[in-house]
């Protein structure tokens, strides 16, 4: 079977990712950036958890999340604990300034989910949903 799916995902992957900054800018939000947006997503679900399971839910590899973590924390949205239970874990906290933009962040991610679903239907939207589920979870096996 071929198909461009992997080159759409990478073309919409890119030009979701400058939408999303200026969208950012444009809701007065410079305290971070789109892709550090998306680890405070995740700690928004959850503060304080070690860093490999940071890695596991951004799907990002440790070099290149520790090096964001570090940019994060000089710009006071997340501080590292050592863990009390096993001091070799580094836990990930957010500051009392990231939990602040947890709602303009949310305001930003609702703009992008209109402009992503634009002209489908609901039942357009779920198949759409499902479909990548399906993509996601057959990445995720391997």
């Amino acid at each position: 079977m071929e198909t461009r799916t992997g080159f759409l995902i990478s073309q919409i992957k890119q030009v979701q990712g400058r939408i999303f900054q200026r969208l950012l800018s444009e809701s007065g939000v410079e305290e971070f950036n789109g892709p550090q947006g998306h680890i405070l997503y995740v700690l928004w679900q959850e503060d304080s958890i070690p860093i490999a399971r940071l890695v596991r839910q951004t799907g990002l590899a440790k070099s290149t999340l520790t090096a964001m973590l570090a940019r994060m924390e000089d710009s006071g949205l997340i501080t590292r604990e050592n863990s009390s239970v096993d001091k070799r874990q580094v836990i990930i906290c957010l500051t009392d300034t990231a939990r602040g933009l947890q709602d303009k962040y949310e305001q930003v991610s609702e703009k992008m989910n209109q402009l992503f679903y634009r002209g489908m239907t609901q039942e357009d939207a779920d198949m759409l949903d499902g479909l990548l589920e399906r993509v996601l979870a057959n990445m995720q096996e391997l």
